[in-house]
């Protein structure tokens, strides 16, 4: 009995997903078809020329956005963000630093420090139970 295997395929956007670009400004070909697991992997080990260009200057997706700027996706709704930015808009934001922004900036920060506090706290709590049990 010969095990037939079939091939992973998945939408295109969860290909862009993937990938960390926003399906709209991919070209139409990819839009329109689907893409396997192997096409994916060859797209992110050897870039083409399309894709090296949308990951440099954009648009960009939310979470790709939120990222460069430090913030969260949330943090991109609340402050009016709900289309894809380019570099060069993101840049600017940067630059000119909105109250939102460093808002939504410090809010970031805050989460990331009570992060950091429970991962020790449970770290600790591991600790102490892996002394009881020895």
């Amino acid at each position: 009995m010969t095990s037939h295997q079939t091939t992973q395929t998945m939408k295109p956007a969860t290909a862009a997903k993937k990938l960390g670009v926003y399906l709209e400004a991919t070209p139409a070909e990819f839009q329109e078809g689907v893409v396997s697991r192997s096409e994916l992997n060859a797209l992110q080990a050897d870039p083409p020329e399309w894709l090296q260009e949308l990951r440099r200057n954009g648009p960009h997706p939310r979470p790709v956005v939120a990222a460069k700027l430090g913030i969260s996706i949330s943090g991109l709704a609340r402050g009016g963000i709900t289309d894809a930015l380019t570099t060069e808009q993101i840049e600017a934001l940067k630059k000119d630093l909105p109250e939102w922004l460093q808002k939504e900036r410090a809010i970031q920060a805050e989460v990331r420090k009570e992060a950091v506090r429970i991962k020790e706290k449970n770290a600790e709590k591991d600790a102490e139970k892996g002394d009881r049990t020895r």
